[in-house]
């Protein structure tokens, strides 16, 4: 017989894991949502603005009941000396941002940095709260203003985690995107309610393949269920297309039959976390607000928020049209999650699934090279399927078909020319050669971008230039670690002396993908590694 005490403790221990299971189980409808929840009280704070970065708001955490502060608001705000401002503070506590403005001892080398960094970034997995979607298992964020989980960051961060023998972290966050799949049906942008809506670029299977290398290709099956819930998300729509009504969320049919993919966002409004930029430009824009704010969203799920590449006139953010595009690398990743579900139909002896799915990836191979290939050119661009042409804005999107070994020999070695010849600066690759205002174009690099280039050059034996190019960025992050003493998102890799800018936020330090394929570089290039694990002397007066 179990003794009172003991068994009193059995008991309790229960109930909390009763409870944890219906926390993580909790629908997604009941998560708090800050713009819809607040109403007027978020559109007023927002535009007002009461925080410079509209970010800030979307992540406080209410401290009563939203109703309960949305009904106090709106009894307050026609009061005499009523301050929004004040009465915020009163009503939310403030995010946090714990790993913001880190630096270490700029003695240090950057890979000691890293070492120190990865802690810094790890969020345990009881900690939420307000917009936050629970997870349950430890994740790295990105840093700075992000405080979430992000989905394509975190492929770059496992890289990196891969080197610093960080496995049991690596499957933490492949579990949690798994639990997001079956709990929302997607992977989401981020962790956020905000986000619930969109995804980003489909790096999952490629996380699973990276967790393979670690445990086995056991991997492939256990994980199966959540990819196979994946490609139905993206896919959706994809078998009632017609030419009468040739597109649907995120799938679009061609003339021909092929079915390529787009970007997109279920909801035509304003970004909860760039409200204020969203509702400008979308006046400044002259056109359908709705038209402009789903654009901007279906940019936002490709990660390349933002681009000339989105843009109509190649220039202003007011053009944009992101919905009309088919992108290269979008349809490329698509190709290799159609071949990882082959592999795990044939590793559950299902010889009939992994031929279908085989012959999905050849199609869109073959789509892709038909639509996206300009031969006068000898690049890879995106589509507009609206038009009915290549959009002719050259970016480093282009080397995805590399990376998953789509192009043909000839026309992977007129990309690597291309690449030598415009894309290739001082510091590393440039992310378009256009100059906006705009952060994903030039004069910045970012590290997922000289990654996926550096292994789909390699891919094709053009091992000089992606040497180059790795030398490059390791030589550009060492330096701006010594000047800096941080890690940041982005690099400006034309002028050295310049910081990278361009978008809606200042560039953030932390930074979990550039500290991924940092390590990620040094382990493939070890000759590299003078150069970034060099003891620079003490900087004066940092």
């Amino acid at each position: 017989m179990m003794q009172g005490k003991s068994k009193k403790s059995y008991f309790l221990l229960n109930l909390i894991l009763l409870l944890l299971s219906y926390i993580f189980a909790l629908p997604v409808q009941a998560q708090y949502r800050p713009e819809t929840d607040l109403q007027e009280l978020f559109h007023d704070v927002q535009l007002l603005p009461v925080f410079p970065d509209s970010k800030t708001f979307a992540d406080c955490v209410p401290l009563q009941e939203p109703a309960h502060i949305l009904q106090a608001y709106r009894e307050q705000r026609q009061q005499p000396g009523f301050d929004l401002k004040s009465f915020v503070l009163e009503h939310f506590l403030l995010p946090t941002q714990p790993s913001s403005n880190f630096t270490t001892d700029t003695s240090l080398s950057v890979t000691a940095h890293i070492r120190q960094l990865w802690p810094v970034l790890t969020r345990m997995p009881d900690e939420g709260g307000g917009s936050l979607l629970p997870l349950p298992h430890a994740y790295v964020v990105p840093g700075g203003r992000f405080q979430e989980i992000y989905y394509w960051d975190s492929f770059f961060t496992m890289l990196g985690l891969q080197v610093s023998g960080e496995r049991a972290l690596i499957q933490h966050m492949v579990d949690n995107f798994t639990h997001l799949i079956h709990t929302t049906g997607h992977i989401p942008n981020g962790n956020r309610s905000y986000y619930l809506s969109r995804s980003q670029p489909p790096f999952y299977a490629l996380m699973l393949h990276l967790l393979t290398q670690e445990m086995g290709r056991d991997v492939l099956v256990k994980y199966a269920p959540a990819l196979r819930k994946e490609y139905a998300f993206w896919m959706d729509g994809a078998e009632q297309l017609t030419s009468a009504n040739p597109a649907h969320r995120r799938v679009v049919l061609l003339p021909d039959g092929s079915i390529l993919n787009r970007y997109w966002d279920d909801q035509p409004a304003p970004r909860p976390e760039a409200y204020k930029e969203d509702v400008h430009i979308a006046r400044e824009s002259g056109r359908n607000p709705e038209e402009v704010y789903r654009h901007i969203r279906a940019a936002a799920e490709s990660g390349w928020d933002f681009s000339s590449r989105w843009f109509a006139d190649k220039q202003n953010l007011s053009t944009i049209h992101t919905t009309d595009i088919l992108p290269v690398d979008l349809n490329a990743l698509l190709f290799h999650m159609e071949l990882t579900l082959a592999e795990m139909a044939e590793l559950e002896r299902n010889p009939a699934e992994a031929r279908l799915m085989r012959q999905k990836a050849k199609a869109r191979r073959k789509a892709v090279l038909q639509y996206m290939w300009h031969e006068e050119d000898g690049f890879f661009y995106d589509f507009d399927f609206v038009q009915g042409t290549t959009t002719n804005t050259p970016t480093l999107a282009a080397v995805y078909p590399l990376y998953f070994c789509m192009a043909k020999r000839g026309q992977a070695a007129a990309v690597a020319e291309r690449l030598e010849r415009d894309f290739l600066k001082a510091g590393g690759l440039a992310t378009t050669l256009v100059q906006t205002d705009q952060q994903w174009d030039a004069p910045n690099g970012w590290a997922p971008l000289q990654w996926m280039s550096i292994q789909a050059l390699r891919n094709y034996n053009h091992e000089e230039l992606a040497r180059t190019i790795a030398t490059r960025w390791i030589s550009l992050g060492t330096q701006v670690h010594e000047n800096t003493g941080k890690m940041v998102e982005k690099y400006n890799v034309e002028n050295l002396e310049l910081e990278a800018g361009g978008g809606e936020y200042p560039n953030q330090d932390g930074f979990g993908w550039t500290n991924g394929v940092f390590l990620k570089l040094l382990s493939l290039y070890p000759e590299l590694r003078p150069i970034a694990e060099r003891q620079p002397a003490m900087l004066q007066n940092r």
